[in-house]
């Protein structure tokens, strides 16, 4: 037999080599931004993305994604209270991504990227490098270096930046407090408590660039990108597909104003603290020391809280909190006083009629603040919460009862 005849048989029972995402030609690559919608659950809530890389010839399709994180990992949740936030890229076949996404009710889309074979080049090896091990991981922040900044910083410099040339001048359209109040609605108790905790950071003018922290934001924005200069300038989203569409009720368009809701909050809490300034009846001092028991010791901890925050922790955005004039520690201070109330009728010593002042005071400044123009933080809805509670203590500690 002769050689060339055997190489031909022995060539038959080789396998076909499979050319993928990994070694194909840049011009069979397809790119595409993968955006999944708002979940249900609070780390779901700001939506979630992904850049599928597609080799059209073999079928093969990877998503890679920078939102990976483990509960299980020692010391997680410690972590993560001081601001430490270990978080990984990852890939996974894109069809896995969309069964579970679209399974979670959540809506995934796909928009396919006008790159051009040197941009898909430069953004595959950029890819590539960054999903090995020792390159993988990254300090997760959830304003400036997410999953979502991550991706769009990618295709940033794969489009040599003209991403960022477009956007970093365009105003956003809401504060990170803003996209923060609207995303977390559907649980009002820990918007709430995110919303008491952010300081002036939040509430920093917005470009669409740092706007586009959000993968809906992103998403929204590429619709308008175009790349190329003159007569070859195109639009950077080819096509646009959405592949499950939502099942879960859409987050609000805007941000709910949290003002007069806590404003009447407010009036009504000061109500049964404003009782001793009224009567010394038994019944009265019982209603205002609960509901005076309450709210110091919700001041106290709230302010405790946020200079644990500011002091102790690696999140900036509760740094410099100028909540901490409406709540503090010195809180504490009063509650012997309200508990000395319910049975003398009224508080002995000095202390809990300075610190109610004191505490009033400080109010009103935080309220005064807002008629400056440059005031770094919008926290106007917890001064008019605080502001009537302080007033009642204040008018039911320095009355003088004959």
């Amino acid at each position: 037999m002769r050689p060339a005849l055997i190489l031909l048989l022995a060539l038959c029972f080789v396998p076909m080599a499979h050319a993928g995402i990994v070694d194909a030609p840049a011009a069979n690559l397809e790119i595409s931004l993968m955006t999944y919608g708002p979940g249900d659950i609070y780390w779901e809530r700001f939506g979630h993305d992904a850049l599928e890389v597609r080799d059209t010839v073999s079928g093969e399709s990877v998503a890679f994604n920078y939102g990976v994180f483990d509960f299980d990992q020692k010391g997680f949740l410690l972590n993560f209270a001081r601001g430490i936030m270990a978080y990984r890229m990852d890939a996974e076949n894109t069809q896995s991504d969309i069964d579970f996404y679209a399974g979670e009710g959540r809506y995934v889309r796909r928009q396919r990227l006008a790159l051009d074979d040197a941009q898909k080049e430069k953004l595959r090896r950029f890819l590539l490098w960054n999903i090995r091990p020792e390159n993988a991981g990254y300090h997760y922040d959830y304003y400036v270096d997410n999953c979502t900044t991550r991706v769009r910083d990618a295709l940033d410099d794969a489009l040599d930046g003209a991403l960022s040339d477009q956007l970093i001048d365009k105003p956003g359209g809401m504060t990170f407090r803003e996209q923060t109040a609207r995303l977390m609605s559907n649980q009002p108790l820990l918007m709430l408590g995110m919303d008491l905790g952010l300081g002036p950071y939040a509430d920093q003018p917005m470009t669409a660039w740092k706007e586009a922290f959000l993968p809906m934001t992103l998403e929204a924005e590429l619709r308008n990108v175009r790349i190329g200069e003159g007569d070859a300038a195109r639009p950077l989203v080819v096509d646009e597909t959405t592949i499950a569409p939502a099942r879960l009720d859409p987050p609000p368009e805007q941000a709910p104003d949290l003002r007069w809701p806590l404003f009447g909050a407010g009036l009504l809490l000061a109500i049964p603290l404003a009782l001793p300034f009224f009567t010394r009846h038994r019944v009265a001092r019982g209603i205002f020391v609960a509901t005076g028991t309450v709210f110091t010791v919700f001041a106290g901890v709230a302010g405790l809280f946020m200079l644990g925050l500011w002091a102790l922790t690696l999140h900036r955005s509760a740094w410099g909190n100028f909540n901490l004039l409406a709540f503090q520690p010195l809180a504490f201070l009063l509650l012997p006083a309200i508990w000395r109330l319910r049975r003398a009728g009224r508080p002995m010593g000095r202390l809990a009629p300075r610190i109610a002042t004191l505490s009033l005071g400080a109010c009103a400044i935080g309220l005064l603040l807002h008629l400056w123009p440059d005031f770094p933080q919008r926290n106007l809805p917890w001064i008019l919460f605080a502001l009537p509670c302080w007033a009642a203590l204040f008018a039911s500690f320095c009355r003088r009862h004959d």
